[in-house]
């Protein structure tokens, strides 16, 4: 069945079938390669800020064999994106274009913060092929972006978003192919919802779905900061929150980083997750390898203390020690 809503694609990879609910299950239908380590916002929510580990772009010719290797294998949905800015990339509208139409993906994603989306680079991201656009818009005006991301950023991007929708409009008039676009926000507390409704209007009008997410805690890393409670584990979307065990994020979609790490999670800032070396092992074998095996059984039994995903969950019945990361970001809202 065709999905035309965003947040049924969400909620679909967010639900983890029964044959999937195994420590061997097959291939993920979703992936999310990162092109760039790089980002240009250091968000208060986000760990990229802290510099956990090196910042640097994938390898052409990488990217180019783990993309074939993972559709031969059964993936079907690619996001050209993971824990960087893939704007920043300079080869993204080609990376789209080779996945669409020379391995033949028959989805390809991508979210943005939305600051070099230009409309000229969106514009080429949609002739390529890109089937979906989402901007990740955090704020409820321009003082709370520069506040939050350090940058001072929010008049651009709803500029952006609105170039966005006359590329993508540009793209079907010639071409016929009309490509998603939309946008997300974050509650970052329980008065953020209501402090975005002015801007989120700004926006509405120019994207075909706007959802809300919650605050993550990015795999423990970002959990407290700034006196803010997140969600335990990567629950999806807040309208429709998953159970945090077992985490969805380790049976149905792959994370794989710049420099070719197959991680086990959404936010592995800092190689806790790492699961196998993809310039050295299949992807299939990765994927299912003794290691996630383990990691994926203790979240069958909703019992991960001592594992990489103990920090995320952050159990109530005992404390866990969260680290306070370096170039911990301090911001008043």
């Amino acid at each position: 069945m065709a999905m035309n809503k965003i947040t049924e694609r969400v909620d679909n990879i967010t639900r983890i079938p029964e044959d999937y609910r195994t420590a061997t299950p097959p291939a993920p239908k979703s992936v999310k390669i990162e092109l760039t380590a790089r980002c240009d916002f250091q968000c208060f929510f986000c760990a990229t800020g802290f510099k956990l580990r090196d910042k640097l772009d994938m390898d052409w010719d990488l990217y180019t064999r783990l993309i074939t290797e993972m559709r031969e294998a059964g993936v079907e949905e690619l996001g050209v994106f993971y824990l960087g800015e893939s704007f920043l990339y300079k080869r993204l509208a080609e990376a789209i274009e080779y996945a669409k139409k020379t391995v033949g993906y028959p989805y390809v994603f991508l979210t943005t913060n939305g600051r070099m989306a230009t409309k000229d680079r969106v514009k080429e991201c949609y002739a390529a092929g890109l089937d979906s656009l989402k901007y990740s818009f955090n704020w409820a005006n321009p003082e709370q972006c520069k506040e939050v991301t350090r940058v001072d950023a929010f008049e651009t991007v709803v500029e952006n978003i609105k170039g966005a929708r006359a590329a993508r409009d540009e793209v079907e008039a010639e071409t016929g192919f009309r490509g998603g676009l939309y946008a997300s926000s974050i509650r970052y507390d329980g008065e953020q919802q209501e402090r975005t409704k002015e801007a989120v209007a700004m926006i509405e009008p120019y994207v075909d779905q706007h959802y809300w997410l919650p605050l993550y805690g990015q795999a423990g890393l970002t959990a407290g900061v700034k006196g803010t409670v997140p969600v335990a584990g990567n629950v999806g979307r807040a309208d429709n929150m998953r159970d945090p065990l077992p985490c969805w994020s380790i049976f149905t979609e792959g994370h794989v980083t710049y420099d070719g790490k197959l991680a086990a999670c959404c936010f592995d800032h800092d190689g806790r997750f790492n699961m196998g070396d993809l310039t050295a092992t299949p992807f299939l074998e990765a994927w299912q390898s003794q290691h996630f095996q383990a990691l994926r059984a203790a979240n069958l039994a909703k019992d991960v203390r001592g594992t990489a995903c103990e920090m995320c969950v952050a159990y109530q019945d005992h404390e866990i020690d969260t680290p306070r990361a370096p170039n911990l970001v301090t911001v008043e809202q």
